[in-house]
């Protein structure tokens, strides 16, 4: 089924930008689903991480990218405006709800924008500590990594002052506390363990992705963003991968009732496209000129694809429709966790579903290698979807928000498959993919 582009691509590609489960070679797309060199169809339950928001080729981006590219107003912000980025600027600065007077940075990925974002922090408040979250993954430049808390990033230089605090679980909860009062409770003993005014900024996920697909305890983040602010911590929400829309609202935050200081997006943002985006107090992102900068930056394709993002949400109710599939899949797996002794926990909001594999669900054993192989078998069957979390064993689904229901039970159906034959993938197979 890998035919000839994949061995194409490990000859040519290096894989310090790979990261591979199965040998999916693609040559197209369609909605929801994948098209290989064969002409083989998958549904794509992880939506390229979550990245194609709309799936592949919708029309309205289709139609806005085209008539971007057939007159491009330059190609980037650096040294002069252009129409597309500041329409997408003026239209999210709309979306959020944050007191005062906000701006927009523009960047390629959730990397580039957690970075940026650090750095304008720091240079704007002469604070450099950090709180972040283990498990966290806010990027792989040198400095996301440096307040990340992924293992994948455990050997990277860390920032001077990072607080590290464990995520409040309510699967696998610290110190047995699934109210996420004892995370508070650690975060209170933890500042007043450092000098007063040292510490810049909280980054959280509201949803922790990479780490596991966790939803933290109802109004854990309201809490969390009392404490920081007692301190004066700006709160950052990184929602580069269950933002817009994705969790049944179009900010991650507002099922937390609390406004972040500080808003980073991306992945879904550009549909597809690279394209990501700051909204912080202008303060800020206006604390120096040519500072934090790239030459592509705010390129108006892309912009004109963000555009496109998000007149597509609002135009065809994206959030309230992904919260009603995302009821729908998780109801689906709950049916196949009657079944399949493996599911351990399923979790979500909207079209953010984690399904965490076990080997006992009394013990709650993590179960890697079951999970490689399901999701190897999964590929085979004509499904695709990756595992996540700090011991390999959680299934994401970020499908496209345009997933129809028929396709969510089309997937279900494949999973289900797929548990059934998970034992005819052997140790062997799973061993040429790295994975996490």
């Amino acid at each position: 089924m890998a035919g000839n582009l994949y061995g194409r691509d490990g000859a040519t590609i290096g894989n310090l930008q790979k990261l591979r489960f199965f040998p999916l070679a693609v040559a197209g797309g369609r909605g929801p689903r994948l098209v290989e060199e064969d002409g083989r169809e998958l549904i794509d339950l992880s939506g390229a991480w979550g990245a194609a928001s709309l799936g592949y080729g919708h029309p309205a981006i289709v139609e806005a990218v085209s008539r971007a590219v057939a007159n491009p107003a330059g190609a980037s912000i650096l040294s002069a405006s252009n129409a597309p980025a500041v329409a997408l600027a003026e239209r999210l600065l709309a979306t959020f709800p944050g007191r005062g007077a906000h701006k927009v940075w523009f960047g390629h990925s959730g990397s580039d924008a957690n970075e940026a974002t650090y750095r304008a922090i720091t240079r704007a408040t002469g604070r450099t500590g950090v709180i972040a979250f283990i498990g966290a993954y806010h990027g792989c430049t040198v400095g996301s990594m440096a307040f990340s808390g992924h293992s994948v990033h455990a050997d990277a230089a860390k920032v001077d002052g990072l607080i590290l605090l464990p995520y409040p679980d309510p699967y696998r909860p610290y110190q047995g506390d699934p109210t996420g009062d004892a995370v508070l409770a650690l975060l209170k003993e933890r500042l007043a363990a450092v000098p007063a005014g040292s510490i810049a900024a909280a980054f959280i996920e509201p949803i922790q992705s990479d780490g596991g697909l966790i939803v933290p305890p109802d109004g854990f983040l309201q809490k969390f963003a009392d404490i920081c602010r007692a301190h004066s911590i700006l709160v950052v929400c990184d929602e580069v991968k269950v933002g817009l829309a994705r969790s049944g609202r179009l900010h991650c935050f507002e099922h937390e009732g609390f406004v972040p200081d500080i808003l980073v997006l991306g992945k879904g943002l550009g549909g597809g496209l690279p394209l990501s985006a700051v909204i912080a107090p202008a303060e800020i992102l206006d604390c120096a000129s040519a500072f934090a900068m790239q030459t592509l930056h705010g390129n108006p394709v892309c912009a004109a694809a963000g555009l496109a993002v998000l007149e597509t949400i609002e135009a065809e109710d994206l959030a309230a429709a992904a919260e009603h599939k995302g009821k729908l899949l998780r109801e689906g797996l709950a049916r196949l966790a009657e079944r399949h002794a493996l599911i351990g926990d399923i979790r979500g909001r909207g079209l953010a579903c984690g399904v965490e594999l076990v080997r006992n669900r009394q013990s709650r054993e993590p179960a890697r290698a079951e999970t490689a192989k399901l999701i190897y078998r999964a590929y085979e069957l004509g499904l695709v979807l990756y595992y996540v979390g700090m011991n390999g064993n959680v299934l994401e689904m970020t499908p496209p928000l345009t997933m129809t229901e028929g396709e969510i039970s089309q997937a279900v159906n494949l999973l289900d498959q797929a548990f059934t034959e998970l034992s005819t993938i052997s140790d062997a197979v799973i061993s040429q993919f790295a994975g996490w």
